[in-house]
């Protein structure tokens, strides 16, 4: 079992999608455990006080070390990993994801405010992580997403493993190929003939081929090297009979 433990401000942002879908069939088959936990609690004044204004001066609060280094200390074991949600952090990837998901033990710390006081990022966070070049208010709505994420990488979580391996980003890192299904015809427009074809190695290259022009036109950042991409393009495209190559265009 994958347990991961959540460090926030605001625990009662995590009620709803945890206990809904995938994430909520994973917890009641004992596949993953979440926990979590309020930084205010690891306080110990009245006011509950968990940042203080920036040394230096400027804008905003930074999360104070006392009760960050406290609660890791109560949640750690020899098998912890500590993630630190937060702008600055390493892009979080699908292959980070599946890496991830060997573990047996993730403890994320949600962001606020101004951030964390480095000290506990130096000294207590194996991993910092931001979910893109952009900013949210805090470090909660990213740590759902890499709970899901992860968690779909554990066994059993999925009800198909092949879902699992056909996913964008699974593939030689391309997206995912089209998808389609009943009715053949809606509102005047067809499915790909080579979708009902049943001719399965036809099937294959013609997902393939989508997969790697999408991902030319749409994340061409994946591809370690575009050039060669396109030339693999063009090598499907010589393979493939008339009538799919044009469903593909």
């Amino acid at each position: 079992m994958l347990r991961f433990d959540l460090l926030t401000l605001f625990p009662d942002m995590f009620v709803g999608p945890f206990h809904e879908s995938i994430i909520d069939r994973a917890q009641s088959k004992k596949l993953i455990e979440i926990k979590l936990h309020n930084l205010r609690d690891y306080t110990h004044d009245v006011h509950r006080t968990v940042d203080d204004t920036p040394f230096g001066g400027g804008p905003g609060m930074v999360l104070k070390p006392e009760p960050l280094f406290e609660a890791i200390s109560s949640l750690n074991s020899n098998k912890t990993k500590v993630i630190a949600l937060t702008p600055t952090g390493e892009k979080l990837s699908q292959l980070m994801v599946r890496e991830l998901a060997k573990e047996s033990h993730l403890v994320l710390v949600c962001g606020r405010y101004e951030g964390f006081d480095e000290r506990f990022l130096t000294e207590a966070v194996d991993l910092e992580v931001s979910i893109g070049d952009f900013v949210v208010s805090g470090g909660e709505l990213p740590a759902m997403i890499m709970v899901d994420a992860i968690s779909r990488q554990v066994a059993g979580v999925l009800g198909s493993a092949e879902s699992l391996e056909e996913e964008s980003f699974n593939d030689l890192g391309l997206l995912e190929y089209p998808q389609y299904t009943r009715p053949a015809v809606f509102d005047n427009q067809h499915v790909p003939e080579v979708l009902l074809s049943g001719n399965h190695e036809r099937i294959r290259m013609w997902r393939q081929y989508k997969s790697l022009k999408r991902t030319i036109e749409r994340r061409p950042d994946l591809l370690p090297d575009i050039n060669k991409s396109k030339t693999d393009l063009d090598v499907l495209a010589q393979r493939m009979s008339v009538e799919d190559l044009n469903e593909s265009m």
